[in-house]
């Protein structure tokens, strides 16, 4: 028995000098063994994120959100499939996956710190109407407005095109005369508006006739 006590006590020191090293009288205490070495699978499979193994040939994804790939001898060969283009209007992006997947799409148009629905029509200003396209941009159109038949054309509120309040006129140089009479402009001159040739549009300019002047 006390054979056997002893046998004890000497493992048990063992264990504690094994345990414990002495360098120039600091104890210190030897780093532990890795807890788990990853085996080396090179050359023999591919390995994926949560460790499962797989042999050469295979195809697989290394992850929940990584694109399929092709293990080989070299390692895993992975490729980028040509995933669809995601929509214009997308505001809410996928990524989980392999290839982005749109969620979620834009149903309105945002111009000038204003929000219009899709397809919506709308007035920006008398001569401008815009439109909310389906893939998001605002399309804008502006009128075209004819010439007027006056020199002195005027705009009124809410209105895109001017009007002539005083009618048809041109100019007999500064002065504006109106459209179809004679005017005299001095005691010598005597104008009037003309159209343009093969139109209804009158000249802005007026042809004037000069006469002999009375001598007093």
């Amino acid at each position: 028995m006390a054979l056997g006590s002893g046998t004890t006590e000497v493992g048990s020191c063992r264990e504690a000098a094994a345990a414990l090293l002495v360098v120039a009288g600091v104890v210190v205490t030897p780093e532990p063994p890795e807890e788990y070495a990853y085996p080396d699978y090179r050359g023999k499979g591919c390995v994926d994120e949560s460790g499962f193994v797989y042999a050469i040939g295979e195809k697989f994804a290394p992850g929940p959100s990584a694109c399929p790939c092709l293990c080989t001898e070299e390692g895993p060969l992975c490729i980028q499939p040509e995933c669809p283009r995601l929509h214009p209007r997308c505001i809410h992006v996928d990524t989980t996956q392999c290839c982005p997947q749109c969620k979620e799409r834009k149903n309105y148009c945002e111009f000038r710190g204003k929000t219009y629905q899709t397809l919506e029509e709308f007035m920006v200003s008398p001569c401008e109407r815009c439109r909310c396209e389906a893939n998001g941009e605002v399309l804008c159109t502006v009128s075209a407005c004819p010439q007027t038949e006056c020199v002195d054309p005027v705009y009124e509120p809410d209105q895109c095109c001017p009007i002539c309040k005083n009618g048809p006129n041109c100019f007999a140089e500064t002065l504006v005369i109106p459209a179809g009479r004679e005017v005299k402009t001095d005691e010598c001159t005597i104008c009037h508006c003309t159209y343009e040739e093969g139109t209804w549009r009158i000249e802005r300019q007026a042809m004037c006739t000069r006469h002999e002047c009375k001598q007093i």
